[in-house]
């Protein structure tokens, strides 16, 4: 099926404007000239956010031209939905007669991966017109290219809509923790009313609670507070009575992915401080932004996890009136997420992360028992939500993956209807 297609320089399809930045004397914020990009920093999802305007720009971009970073990281993709200034770090893709641009786009979507290889073998991580002009791909005629087009962009708007969801789902989310923890429940499960009923409320170190809630350490309610160990694992993930070691990106809001982990070589021991048990709160201690979770299960398949050092354990006393499932609830609360980002800027800056003390000073939200348990119910409604919405992202992103991967390379065919054929 693939003896009438040939492999064709992106050049003979294409032609190309390499970027220039401009004298900075004609760059502003103010909203003078031409919209300005620099390089990818400002791309968004599929469109640029651009911040800097340009009055006297040295190259543009047209409408509907591919936009491609061509310095590190190279082979970004968005679309040029507007005329921008373009600076160095950009290239514009023009595409000729023959082949329509919103086919392009998903063309190149597939085969920017190859630019990359190309420049990951350069001493500075960047391509030129010449490496754009000869990356080879399959050419598709121009009377499939509309068919394949248009299925490709309907997966897109799925993408597109779900992630909608997603992202509205969990501000709504956010906005409802914050009530929650600032308002709590009545004996109705219904918000309390702070201006209706101020006398149940009350002034606390996290600002006004209910008068029936304390502010407490957490340190004080911590009966074991230890960091992992990072070996040098395995890269792939481990089976069913194998040890392995979480990723720090297992772990996320209010919960963990158990199956992003590495393996323990076999010669190795698993070290008991490590060792991730059922109620277990897990506290990211480095990266961007401080993320806790807490081990609601421990999956049958694998059973046998450990935490990596750049992740904090603790679990809790017996005796503790903090339920485990409510700590990352008020762990995660802007009040006090605001408070650990404030002490972490006093902090050498080799540390990078919250320590041992930020942690055990933290003050924490301690509702009634019976308080918790409904806040929790009603968060868990809410990420449930939210994971089946991304699962069903991560669905759609699977199924443009493999359509991309048939109809660009022309190993799957559609005809002028529509209708793939094999």
């Amino acid at each position: 099926m693939l003896s009438d297609l040939k492999t064709v320089p992106l050049g003979e399809l294409a032609s190309f404007e390499m970027g220039q930045s401009p004298d900075s004397l004609f760059v502003t914020d103010a909203g003078h000239g031409i919209p300005f990009l620099q390089g990818s920093a400002e791309f968004g999802a599929v469109t640029p956010q651009h911040s800097f305007y340009c009055t006297k720009p040295q190259k543009i971009c047209e409408i509907n031209d591919v936009l491609i970073s061509v310095r590190a990281p190279v082979g970004t993709l968005n679309k040029a939905d507007r005329v921008y200034c373009i600076g160095r770090g950009l290239a514009a893709i023009r595409f000729k007669k023959g082949t329509l641009p919103k086919f392009g786009w998903h063309l190149l979507n597939y085969w920017a991966s190859e630019l990359r290889k190309v420049a990951q073998g350069s001493t500075f991580e960047a391509i030129g017109k010449a490496e754009l002009a000869n990356l080879p791909i399959i050419y598709l005629p121009e009377t499939e290219q509309q068919c394949i087009a248009e299925i490709l962009d309907t997966i897109d708007e799925a993408i597109a809509h779900t992630s909608s969801i997603i992202a509205k789902l969990k501000q709504i989310k956010d906005g409802l923790l914050h009530d929650l923890l600032t308002r709590g429940l009545d004996e109705n499960g219904e918000l309390r009313d702070a201006i209706a009923h101020p006398e149940q409320f009350k002034n606390s170190l996290l600002g006004r609670i209910p008068k029936d809630w304390e502010i407490e350490l957490f340190g004080e309610h911590i009966a074991n507070l230890s960091s992992g160990w990072s070996p040098v694992c395995d890269p792939e993930p481990v089976v069913d009575g194998e040890w392995g070691v979480l990723k720090t990106t297992a772990i996320v809001w209010n919960g963990y992915n158990p199956l992003e982990n590495k393996k323990l070589p076999s010669s190795l021991q698993p070290r008991e401080q490590g060792v991730v048990a059922v109620d277990d709160i897990l506290i990211t201690r480095k990266g961007p932004r401080d993320r806790v979770g807490v081990v609601v299960h421990v999956a049958s398949t694998p059973p046998n996890l450990m935490m990596p050092d750049t992740v904090f354990r603790i679990r809790l006393k017996a005796s503790s009136r903090l339920l485990p499932a409510f700590a990352p609830l008020t762990l995660g609360s802007l009040v006090v997420q605001k408070d650990w980002n404030c002490k972490k800027i006093g902090l050498a800056e080799a540390q990078v992360g919250i320590n041992y003390g930020i942690v055990r000073g933290t003050l924490v939200h301690i509702p009634p028992q019976n308080e918790q348990k409904l806040i929790i119910e009603i968060v868990n409604t809410y990420n449930s939500r939210i994971f089946t919405e991304e699962t069903y992202l991560e669905k759609f992103r699977l199924q443009k993956k493999g359509l991309m991967n048939d109809l660009l390379t022309g190993r799957v065919r559609v005809n002028t209807s529509q209708k793939i054929s094999a």
